[in-house]
C-alpha cells in the first residue's frame, strides 16, 4: 500500500495498531493524538520511523485541525488517505451525564470527524485527487448502547459516512468500520453485564482484536476496495443476525 495516511487517535488502541500495520504494508503515516507522550513512544518503538510523522492535537478544536492541514498542505501534498479514529467512551448512563461531559463526547466523536473530513475533502477535491476516508464507528451506533451519548455519536458517524460518500464522489471513497467490543483499554469501561450481553449473541468464538480491525481498515484504504463507498463493515462475529 504505497500511500500516505492520516490516522487520528493514533497513540493507543486500534489507532496504534493501525499505524504499525500501515507502516508494515509500506505506507507512510501521519499519526495524530492528543497525548504527545504516546506519539513520542510510538515513534521510538517503530522500526519504520522514517516513514512516520507525528502531530499532537485535539481533534475537537477546529483551529488546531485547521493548523494541522496547513502543515499537511505545506509538507505532505501527497496525502491521499484519512482514518478518523479518535474517540472517547465514558460508559455512563444518560441520567448520570453532566452537560460538559455530553459536550466532550460529541465534540470529539462527531465534530472531530466532521472537521477532518471537511478539510481533507477540500484539499483533495481542490486538486481533483483520488483518496479514501475510513471512519471508525461502533456496533453501538448500529444496535444501541448502554451509554446513549456514545451510541448516538457513533450512529452519527454512519450518517456522516454516507453523506460524505455522496459529497466527495467521484474522487474520495468513504466507508465506515463498526466493530464490536475490541480488546483495548476502552473495554475496561464497559459494564460487565453489557460485555456478557454482546458476547452471548456472537456466532464466532474468537475475540475481536485490534489487529482484526486494522486488517479491515488496511483493506478499505487499498485499491482492492475500489468498488466500496458509503458502506459500513460491521465486525461483530455475526452477533446481530437475529
Amino acid at each position: 500500500m504505497k500511500q500516505k495516511v492520516i490516522i487520528t487517535g493514533a497513540g493507543s488502541g486500534i489507532g496504534k495498531t493501525l499505524v504499525h500495520q500501515c507502516l508494515n504494508e509500506g505506507a507512510a503515516v501521519i499519526a495524530c493524538d492528543i497525548n504527545e507522550q504516546s506519539l513520542i513512544e510510538l515513534k521510538e518503538e517503530n522500526e519504520y520511523r522514517d516513514a512516520l510523522f507525528t502531530y499532537p492535537l485535539d481533534v475537537s478544536k477546529y483551529q488546531m485541525v485547521s493548523d494541522f492541514f496547513e502543515y499537511v498542505n505545506a509538507e505532505h501534498t501527497d496525502i491521499t488517505r484519512l482514518v478518523n479514529n479518535a474517540g472517547i467512551y465514558l460508559g455512563k448512563n444518560i441520567l448520570e451525564y453532566q452537560t460538559d461531559e455530553i459536550d466532550k463526547v460529541l465534540d470529539i466523536n462527531i465534530k472531530g470527524y466532521v472537521y477532518f473530513s471537511q478539510l481533507f475533502g477540500k484539499e483533495l477535491l481542490d486538486r481533483q485527487s483520488k483518496g479514501v476516508i475510513v471512519n471508525i464507528s461502533s456496533v453501538s451506533g448500529m444496535e444501541g448502547s448502554s451509554d446513549a451519548v456514545y451510541g448516538l455519536s457513533k450512529a452519527a458517524i454512519l450518517g456522516l459516512t454516507k453523506s460524505c460518500a455522496m459529497n466527495f464522489a467521484p474522487y474520495i471513497r468513504v466507508n465506515a468500520v463498526a466493530p464490536t467490543m475490541v480488546d483495548t483499554a476502552m473495554m475496561g469501561t464497559i459494564p460487565d453485564w453489557r460485555k456478557k450481553e454482546y458476547l452471548s449473541h456472537q456466532l464466532v468464538d474468537h475475540p475481536v482484536m485490534p489487529e482484526d480491525i486494522a486488517d479491515t481498515i488496511v483493506f478499505l484504504l487499498s485499491d482492492k476496495a475500489k468498488h466500496y463507498t458509503g458502506a459500513t463493515f460491521d465486525i461483530n462475529n455475526g452477533g446481530y443476525l437475529r
